[in-house]
């Protein structure tokens, strides 16, 4: 666990989460790209709902490689165990991001544990390893991301050794109370001192697009519209006077 030292996060305005619900992580992993940084959807991890969309901070859990002297017996501790302490402190806005190194030889949590995490209100949850009970989760009224499930209880595979800390998920750096977007494609990871601007490059973004979509669709061609040309441009400045930007 963090301890009292660590600095406490930097704020996110109330509108950017309202911003965040409407772009795809298409868009997102565009603008993030814009601002130099790549490496940022979670590789292999997917919705167990399609349909759902998830945007929340993260709250991250790491798992080391099962070892036999520490987990034979399957026994769980809730007073000390990494796992029981990220799930009965998750709240609303929290995903638990799980770092479980890709191995999807076990399940990293069941239907029991993200049934407590949907009784404290949190966001999501999302691992690159897999979830026991996966067509139970899949009902809950809460947004999940796996790679694939398995019947396999954690501590065969699993150890878990702390919680808010910065882990990796899918090929992705994630530090604790960086911004999640799930959709039906995957989950983006945006570095919390960031996540106002790229909300607002996202939304406009993706404002313009759809008047550059909707000229596509009526049989405009490539050249001159995507890109935009300044005749396109212009075109959109006119647009914009009936269909104002996000957040004006």
């Amino acid at each position: 666990m963090n301890d009292a030292s660590v600095e406490p996060l930097a704020e996110v305005a109330e509108r950017t989460w309202g911003l965040l619900e409407q772009p795809s992580t298409a868009t997102l992993a565009t603008v993030l790209a814009k601002h130099g940084l790549w490496n940022v959807f979670v590789t292999g991890s997917r919705p167990l709902s399609p349909g759902r969309r998830m945007v929340g901070q993260a709250y991250t859990l790491r798992y080391l490689p099962a070892r036999e002297d520490l987990d034979h017996n399957l026994v769980f501790d809730n007073s000390k165990d990494p796992q029981r302490l990220a799930i009965e402190s998750v709240g609303p806005r929290d995903v638990l991001v799980i770092d479980a190194r890709g191995d999807q030889r076990a399940g990293t949590m069941g239907n029991i544990l993200a049934t407590r995490m949907v009784a404290r209100g949190a966001a999501g949850i999302v691992t690159d390893g897999c979830y026991r009970d996966s067509p139970a989760i899949a009902e809950m009224d809460i947004p999940a991301y796996a790679g694939s499930p398995h019947a396999a209880t954690n501590k065969t595979i699993h150890h878990p050794v702390d919680c808010q800390l910065p882990v990796a998920c899918g090929g992705v750096a994630v530090f604790p109370g960086d911004i999640l977007v799930g959709d039906d494609e995957g989950v983006v990871v945006i570095p919390r001192h960031l996540a106002d601007e790229v909300a607002l490059a996202a939304a406009c973004q993706e404002h313009k697009e759809d008047f550059i979509l909707s000229k596509i669709q009526g049989g405009a061609p490539l050249s001159g519209t995507y890109p935009a040309n300044e005749s396109t441009d212009a075109e959109y400045e006119a647009y914009c006077r009936d269909n104002p930007l996000p957040g004006e």
